[in-house]
């Protein structure tokens, strides 16, 4: 089986190659859109803002090749919110691929933004994604921004209010929080996309 990380430019690339080596995927860095097409599986990492990350991958030409994909796709972090249409941040038109839409997490008294930390998840939903996912699950989210739990959301969290942490449409999968840091749960989801 072949994995793929996209390089578009994330700071968390490193720590998802090794979570993935530690699961036995050797997953190579590419921006190659041959090698890109051509992977059993494709993951989009990504920590940063969204105008930088659709910019570099505009830059890239890969735009197009990731919406044409057939094969399981996973984004990670901002690299699920690209998969989305549009990202309040920056007012950013994304892939377009989970019709969805990113918002800010509203700043009040009393809730700190970003969201950072661990925190529940909760299946809405069986899929073979969460294949294993407990009740009593937790995952660490760095985020400032959130998709809305909507019809696509598998397993949603909650920071005053609920949101989506695990989105699906179709080959496209995404994870709000970062897996390469969420310890077994994390690992065991890692697993399931390979196992797509």
């Amino acid at each position: 089986m072949s994995v793929v990380l996209v390089d578009a430019g994330g700071t968390n690339i490193g720590s998802v190659r090794y979570a993935l080596q530690r699961l036995g995927a050797d997953a190579a860095l590419t921006a190659d859109a041959a090698a890109i097409r051509a992977a059993d599986k494709v993951i989009l990492p990504g920590v940063g803002a969204a105008g930088p990350g659709m910019a570099r991958l505009r830059q890239l030409g890969l735009v197009d090749v990731l919406r044409s994909l057939t094969q399981p796709v996973l984004g990670v972090c901002l690299g699920m919110q690209l998969l989305c249409s549009h990202s309040e941040e920056g007012d950013t038109a994304c892939l377009d691929v989970i019709p969805a839409r990113v918002q800010r997490f509203q700043e009040h008294p009393g809730l700190r933004v970003p969201h950072m930390g661990w925190n529940h998840l909760r299946a809405r939903r069986t899929h073979p994604l969460l294949a294993g996912l407990g009740e009593q699950d937790w995952a660490y989210f760095v985020h400032s921004y959130a998709v809305p739990a909507g019809e696509y959301a598998l397993a949603t969290s909650d920071y005053d209010g609920e949101f989506a942490a695990v989105i699906a449409r179709d080959n496209f999968h995404g994870m709000q929080f970062h897996p390469e840091r969420s310890a077994q749960v994390g690992a065991r989801l890692l697993k399931n996309f390979l196992d797509l």
